[in-house]
């Protein structure tokens, strides 16, 4: 005969499990909740630090791969990005170092095929250009298809760079130099394709060097390196087809 506890423990047994499984479940679904409001939190915080890229992806980046290929095509002229990256009008904490220039240059030329070396750290720079462009950053410049350089006295030997090969000239990496002016430095004169007769430069903050390494590649042509010389929201190529003569 059942008494009155056996009575107990038998509805206890038999509530138990559901109680358990609906606790179980209440768990879950406060964690799974937990969870989503922990990633939207941070997806949200990632967002609200991420640089901007183009306001007007095709005709922003349209425009300013015309004034890189005017200014690779034309040694020595200036070219300006202009009406783009309204983010760099006003200086934030997440904004990165680079000038719009270089910013809006790498937007451009880089995609998920073309690894990129920033010679110095720049962490907004860097998730920027993850998340706009979706370049691969390496860790040295050999395996770089495109260099960003902050710091030109600091940069690395020329030879580091990838130079192509002779069957694969297009190998060879492009560099973006940030200088400190485009005028105003050491006068060169610029010979070439693209030029008529003589172009006259003098970008301001390249080591003496780097011409020197320069013209230690020109008998390795068609391998080498192509440059822009970039500064705020102005930017100067040289490819290496142009013969550069110190004054």
């Amino acid at each position: 005969m059942n008494t009155p506890n056996d009575q107990a423990h038998a509805a206890l047994s038999a509530t138990l499990p559901s109680a358990m499984e609906t606790s179980a479940s209440s768990v879950a679904s406060l964690s799974a909740t937990s969870m989503a409001s922990s990633l939207a939190t941070a997806f949200s915080t990632s967002f609200a630090t991420l640089t901007p890229g183009f306001a007007d992806p095709v005709h922003d980046t349209q425009a300013v791969f015309r004034t890189l290929l005017d200014a690779l095509s034309r040694p020595g002229t200036i070219g300006t990005v202009n009406h783009v990256l309204p983010a760099f009008d006003t200086a934030t904490a997440h904004r990165p170092a680079a000038d719009r220039a270089a910013f809006a240059a790498l937007l451009t030329l880089c995609d998920f095929s073309t690894p990129v070396w920033l010679a110095q750290p720049d962490a907004p720079l860097a998730s920027a250009l993850r998340f706009h462009t979706g370049a691969p950053l390496v860790d040295t410049p050999q395996q770089a298809a495109f260099a960003y350089l902050h710091d030109a006295a600091a940069m690395p030997a020329l030879e580091q760079f990838a130079l192509g090969e002779p069957e694969s000239p297009e190998l060879a990496a492009t560099l973006l130099v940030r200088v400190t002016a485009l005028t105003g430095g050491m006068p060169l004169t610029l010979r070439g394709p693209g030029i008529e007769t003589t172009q006259m430069i003098a970008p301001a903050g390249l080591p003496e060097r780097f011409w020197r390494e320069r013209a230690e590649l020109a008998p390795l042509f068609p391998c080498g390196i192509d440059c822009y010389f970039v500064c705020g929201d102005t930017l100067m190529g040289l490819p290496r087809t142009t013969q550069v003569e110190l004054n």
